[in-house]
């Protein structure tokens, strides 16, 4: 009976690490799928805005605003994220650039809801688009400004080492520069005038009293 017990437990733990393995299985291929759908959904919503932006009038105004912030918000992230691998000190700048994107993302659904009103129904209130433009522009210009400040600091940076590389480089070229060669009958020549003109000359009998 001993043999028959053993089998059975063995199979049991066999069919229980079958079981998790499925199960976790399962769960990866659900996360999975929910990734790639969010994806596929952030994809879609991105071509949908990139077509209705071709088009006239105040929707397709709203979804071109909607690419101009989307634009905007990624450069300044990869401006920032640049400046902070090279060991640059930022301050607070980076969770101000944290919150001016979750701004922009509340932005970015006003203005795609604004489109789709304002293409399924005329009574939309203009007054709200004016306010999106407002709120749209000054989003883009702090990045814009964020953009250029940290651009400054790379240049003035660089404007130092380019300083010091070309004071290096005029110091080496002189350096390497060699004295022109004389001909030396031409320096035998002028040791010879030198020893002659430094030779005392004899007196002559007038001169001597």
């Amino acid at each position: 009976m001993a043999p028959i017990g053993t089998f059975i437990t063995i199979v049991l733990v066999i069919l229980l690490f079958v079981l998790l393995a499925s199960a976790a299985g399962i769960y990866l291929l659900v996360k999975v799928g929910k990734k790639a759908t969010k994806e596929a959904r952030k994809v879609g919503d991105r071509v949908a805005t990139h077509v209705a932006s071709m088009g006239t009038g105040e929707a397709a105004e709203a979804e071109r605003m909607r690419i101009d912030l989307r634009r905007e918000v990624s450069l300044t992230r990869q401006a920032v994220e640049s400046a902070l691998r090279d060991g640059w000190g930022l301050g607070d700048l980076p969770h101000l650039v944290a919150e001016i994107a979750m701004q922009a993302d509340q932005l970015d659904a006003q203005l795609g809801l604004y489109a789709q009103h304002r293409r399924t129904s005329a009574y939309v209130d203009h007054a709200s688009l004016s306010l999106l433009r407002d709120h749209h522009a000054k989003l883009t210009t702090s990045c814009a400004r964020i953009r250029a400040d940290l651009l400054n600091d790379q240049m003035t940076h660089s404007a130092g080492y380019i300083a010091d590389i070309q004071n290096r480089t005029d110091l080496e070229i002189e350096a390497r520069r060699q004295a022109p060669i004389r001909d030396p009958l031409d320096e035998i020549d002028e040791l010879h005038r030198r020893a002659m003109a430094e030779r005392p000359h004899p007196k002559s009998p007038a001169d001597g009293h």
